[in-house]
Formats: C-alpha cells, sequence, structure tokens
C-alpha cells in the first residue's frame, strides 16, 4: 500500500480531524484508493522507518485547482485541512513554505484530496 506523509498534521490524523489535504504531487492519485499515512515517507535518516499514524484512508476525490480558492471554492476547507485558527492568507503561507522547493504560489495549482478514515 502506498504512504503519505502528514509531517505537519500528525496530530490531526492521529485525532481523526482532518479529512481533505492539498499537495503539488499525488496526480495519479483516484477515488477509492488506499493510502496508509505516515508520519515523513522522505528525509529518513538510515534506520529510520516512517511511523504510521492511522488506519488506511480511503481517497473520496480528488481535483487540480489553484491554491488560493481553498475557501471560496470549499468553504469549510481551513477545518477540513486540520488548522481552523488560520486564515485563507495564513494558510497559503504556510502552505508555500512547506512546499518551497517546488516553487509554490497562491496561483500554483494543487491537488485537493477528500479522503475518509477506513475504521
Amino acid at each position: 500500500m502506498r504512504r503519505m506523509s502528514f509531517f505537519e498534521t500528525q496530530i490531526q490524523i492521529r485525532n481523526k480531524t482532518k479529512t481533505v489535504t492539498r499537495s503539488m504531487g499525488w496526480n495519479d492519485l483516484m477515488p477509492d484508493d488506499l493510502v496508509l499515512p505516515v508520519n515523513k515517507c522522505q528525509g529518513l535518516t538510515p534506520g529510520e522507518h516512517p511511523v504510521i499514524l492511522q488506519c488506511p484512508i480511503r481517497i473520496i476525490h480528488v481535483n487540480l485547482e489553484p491554491l488560493f480558492v481553498i475557501e471560496h471554492e470549499h468553504p469549510g476547507d481551513l477545518i477540513k485541512e486540520g488548522f481552523p485558527t488560520l486564515t485563507v492568507d495564513q494558510f497559503i503561507i504556510m502552505f508555500c513554505r512547506i512546499n518551497k522547493a517546488k516553487k509554490c504560489k497562491s496561483t500554483s495549482y494543487v491537488n485537493r484530496i477528500e479522503f475518509e478514515y477506513t475504521a
């Protein structure tokens, strides 16, 4: 089973309060795919292994859209992303900081991935 990293939202995944994530990758993800949420997939030191955070998640919906439409197209997505206290601008700044190597901007197209927990 493929593994998806949730390094910045480990607590939200463990608590099952996160049901949407955005990514500049995962272009081949399809509805009904099962993915195992882990703490991280890359940057592991020798001998380090990913930590499984939760039961597998089932992908419900995936669509490509500009990052800045987060609350315009999907009201409540800041809560579903696990960041209920952030503004849209704060979320975009954080997302782009995390994805700095990919030249992220508010106009960058990202995959909005909606999922559910299988248990």
